[in-house]
């Protein structure tokens, strides 16, 4: 399976970037933007399911991994690579890893483990009850006051193309449990309820550089998107301003 790709800028440095479940390729516009104006190439990547890329009813992180190993090779199959996965997308990237030029891996606000085993009819009308509220601009707005105009578009159009069927698969089968490599960088919220406290110590612990944002959404670069590339120097570089 070969996965839509938005790419932009250009460079002699590639960025990578994953979004989370029900989120899109575009879920990362402004983190793009930022990117192709320092310099980088971007390719921000739609997960089965999500965006324009293939709906997949047997979906699995496994599967997920595998498409988007064939995109990358097809892009980008050479380093310096860097990648971002957020939440569900950092658990694929974590699945993949291994198999990428990466010289540097982001793990935004999850610990890549999730318990699988979940009622399948269950969850597609639960996916599918939130992806209504969800294409609703306004509310988005309303429930998250942090979002601008243009993330309450985006993410709204997120919603209308997100597959519930997909979704619904992957969490219906196996348990996923990934181990991050020693030198990979997690960036937390703090609080966060996807990372817990035991858990980014244990990371740490494991050789896991763990940076974190107090106050910060889980989408942390949606809230805090100026300590979001503050932090990652790594990525975006530090020889311009946020924003420049």
């Amino acid at each position: 399976m070969r996965l839509n790709v938005i790419e932009s800028g250009s460079g002699d440095r590639t960025i990578l970037l994953l979004h989370g479940m029900s989120g899109s390729a575009e879920s990362w516009w402004r983190v793009s933007e930022e990117l192709a104006e320092r310099g980088r190439r971007v390719l921000a990547v739609d997960l089965p399911g999500h965006g324009l890329s293939p709906r997949d009813p047997t979906s699995t992180v496994s599967s997920a991994a595998d498409a988007l190993v064939e995109t990358v090779a097809a892009l980008a199959d050479e380093p310096p690579l860097a990648a971002i996965g957020h939440s569900y997308g950092g658990t694929v990237l974590a699945a993949a890893a291994d198999r990428l030029p990466l010289d540097t891996a982001v793990y935004v606000d999850t610990a890549c483990a999730f318990t699988g085993g979940a009622d399948r009819d269950e969850l597609i009308a639960q996916y599918t009850s939130d992806r209504r509220s969800r294409q609703d601009a306004s509310w988005l707005r309303e429930t998250r006051p942090f979002y601008s105009e243009r993330d309450a578009v985006v993410e709204a159009r997120a919603a209308d193309r997100f597959d519930p069927v997909t979704a619904a698969s992957i969490s219906s089968g196996a348990d996923v449990e990934h181990i991050l490599a020693p030198g990979s960088i997690l960036v937390r919220a703090d609080p966060s309820r996807f990372v817990a406290d035991e858990d980014a110590e244990r990371l740490a612990a494991c050789g896991v550089d763990v940076r974190t944002i107090p106050g910060a959404a889980h989408t942390v670069w949606f809230s805090h998107f100026d300590e979001f590339v503050t932090v990652l120097p790594e990525v975006f570089g530090s020889d311009s301003p946020v924003g420049a």
